[in-house]
């Protein structure tokens, strides 16, 4: 005798669990909690099997009816229904393992783990702001050029076409992956050369040699941080990138030797990176060893002293003296290296040996962190003596 939704609905828990029969298999299990569950028995090569299609009332009596009747199709076609029922899942777990998203998350952890923690969450705060909303669910190996140049354009509407560039760079890197994991065959990415807008070259804003004593006059008498004017006066003298100096520690700096060894993990191109120190450096370090000398960072932030100072510290701090859009912290080392390459006085492969433009080929970057470390000195120590010269005050308390 068939079932009926009154039936279902109306079954009362037993102290044991019980079927309600529904005919050619399928029946209600009843458990002593309440919970009503589907199933399917069955007999295939001799063997007596059984499927669970579920729970009553989110399968319904028709649902169940529906499934039985799919079940006994394949059955009559020598189909094992729950071994179909393995590889569908099995099948619907790979689609979702080789989605866009999935793929990315994997070569993400796999090729970043090498960068700097600041650059691979760059990478993935551009994928999941840019791309995987528009990309990310399809399965890598169907997407097509012209889905690839849709996401892109979507980035270019809002004028940043930069970004469009990158996003696009950073998916052709994805498809190359997928390729060698033979999980794609084309990369898509290649065709969409010429076809995004040329986003326009992005200059830091910086100073000229001309601007630099009263610049220099203005951050003396900046009534901020201490911290945060030595900060900027070690940038000055030092030129590094804003990330490599923020994140200086005290066990990284010798005074005894006259040099900051910055370690691999920090460097851009992940190899170690000397500064020589010139007398004015060492000066400024010598009065942030009394402030924060007590701590692994040379500048501690003030809203907890187990991490640095902020991205924005010091550019906050330019703004306050009047230098938005006149100056950037990044644009201090274009500073340096336009009067170092106009003073005529230093070979350019030394100047852009101390900017950490790093040598490409890898098996040389490995041996040069010292290259042409005498130079560099003594172009450190010239630097330093030009800029207090200029005004800068490095033993200020």
């Amino acid at each position: 005798m068939r079932l009926t939704d009154r039936q279902i609905r109306e079954a009362k828990p037993k102290e044991k669990a019980y079927k309600l029969s529904d005919g050619d298999g399928l029946y209600l299990l009843v458990k002593p909690n309440g919970r009503k569950y589907w199933r399917f028995k069955y007999r295939f090569l001799n063997k007596e099997k059984g499927i669970a299609f579920g729970v009553y009332p989110e399968v319904s009596l028709a649902d169940a009816r529906e499934r039985r009747f799919e079940a006994r199709k394949l059955k009559y076609k020598e189909v094992d229904p729950s071994e179909h029922r393995k590889e569908q899942r099995r099948i619907a777990i790979q689609k979702d393992r080789d989605t866009f998203e999935h793929i990315a998350r994997e070569w993400h952890e796999n090729q970043c783990r090498q960068k700097s923690p600041y650059y691979a969450k760059q990478i993935l705060q551009r994928l999941e702001n840019d791309v995987f909303p528009r990309i990310g669910h399809r399965p890598i190996s169907k997407l097509t050029a012209k889905e690839l140049l849709e996401m892109a354009r979507k980035v270019e509407d809002r004028g940043a076409y930069e970004l469009a560039h990158r996003a696009v760079q950073i998916c052709g890197k994805i498809f190359q992956y997928a390729i060698v994991t033979e999980r794609a065959d084309r990369n898509p990415a290649t065709d969409l050369r010429g076809f995004l807008k040329v986003p326009q070259t992005e200059h830091h804003a910086h100073l000229e040699e001309k601007d630099l004593p009263e610049f220099l006059k203005t951050l003396e008498a900046y009534q901020g941080s201490d911290q945060t004017k030595r900060a900027l006066k070690l940038m000055l003298l030092t030129f590094v990138r804003t990330n490599e100096l923020r994140q200086a520690r005290w066990d990284e700096i010798s005074f005894e030797k006259k040099e900051w060894r910055i370690p691999a993990t920090r460097m851009k191109m992940k190899t170690m990176h000397i500064v020589p120190l010139s007398a004015q450096a060492l000066n400024v370090l010598q009065i942030l060893r009394r402030l924060t000398g007590n701590y692994d960072w040379v500048f501690p932030s003030v809203q907890g002293h187990h991490k640095p100072i902020s991205n924005n510290t010091m550019l906050y701090a330019l703004y306050g003296m009047g230098y938005k859009d006149k100056a950037t912290v990044h644009g201090l080392r274009a500073t340096a290296s336009t009067i170092l390459n106009e003073s005529g006085l230093f070979e350019r492969d030394v100047i852009e040996r101390q900017l950490a433009h790093q040598e490409r080929n890898r098996v040389r970057a490995a041996y040069d962190h010292s290259e042409h470390l005498p130079a560099r000195r003594k172009m450190m120590e010239w630097w330093g003596n030009k800029l207090e010269d200029m005004g800068l005050h490095s033993n200020a308390l």
